[in-house]
């Protein structure tokens, strides 16, 4: 169930250029989040609320972490609020990652921010006996974030579109240098989603999509995407944000 809470920043990093972590506090998000959900948070001077996909929780600790890239005006205000102060938030929000018992071997694909919502899912995962295998796209090294706690997980591929750090091109690209597995899943910009899921066309796979949203709560029409059986539209913020890579059209 979504409650409006507020959550105590904890502790805030500069984790690479342009990229924030917040550690929040609140138990009962940090007890009912699920891997795939989001937060929909309340920035001082904005109207509209920002969602940020939670990167892990701790439940003893009862934290929330979440990561963001400053890229406007919005994100450039919370990045500049300090441990100790409060956001409102909305949160746990929409539906999370659906797991198969039998998968056994995973593969998981992050683009730039799309990264952290795999994190969270990647441990999950582990934590459930499975075997996770991690490609991570970002523009260039001074980008790249959380290679160690994937590394963790599992095998870890790192891919730049400069080439400075790890493999060069895109994550379509190290797709090459994995062998079999069970099922992806993945979260990222549109263009990297589309790629992706035509790369990946015979294999079953679950999309988490990035999008502005209005509401948050399936109230209104503001983020919206087509199904492919023709019978009309999702809304990404209630019904998804994850799908399954059959379920909508990009």
């Amino acid at each position: 169930m979504i409650k409006k809470v507020e959550m105590l920043i904890s502790q805030r990093r500069i984790i690479a250029l342009d990229t924030v972590e917040l550690t929040l506090k609140n138990k009962y998000i940090s007890q009912t989040a699920r891997p795939g959900q989001f937060l929909h948070i309340l920035v001082e001077g904005h109207s509209l609320r920002r969602p940020l996909s939670i990167a892990s929780i701790n439940k003893v600790a009862e934290t929330i972490t979440v990561l963001f890239k400053i890229n406007g005006p919005g994100t450039k205000k919370l990045s500049e609020y300090k441990n100790g102060m409060y956001l409102d938030v909305l949160g746990p929000n929409g539906n999370g990652f659906q797991i198969e018992e039998h998968d056994n071997t995973i593969l998981l694909i992050g683009g730039g921010i799309g990264v952290p919502p795999m994190y969270f899912l990647g441990k999950h995962l582990v934590e459930q006996g499975k075997k996770v295998i991690s490609i991570l796209g970002f523009q260039s090294a001074g980008h790249v974030f959380y290679e160690d706690e994937f590394e963790a997980l599992g095998r870890t591929i790192i891919v730049t579109n400069d080439g400075s750090y790890g493999e060069k091109g895109f994550v379509t690209d190290a797709l090459r240098l994995v062998e079999d597995f069970d099922c992806y899943y993945t979260c990222g910009p549109l263009p990297m989603l589309k790629a992706v899921t035509a790369k990946l066309n015979d294999c079953s796979g679950y999309i988490s999509l990035e999008e502005r949203m209005g509401c948050g709560v399936g109230a209104c029409f503001a983020c919206v995407i087509p199904t492919n059986d023709h019978f009309g539209y999702k809304k990404i913020c209630k019904d998804g944000p994850v799908f399954h890579s059959k379920e909508v059209s990009l």
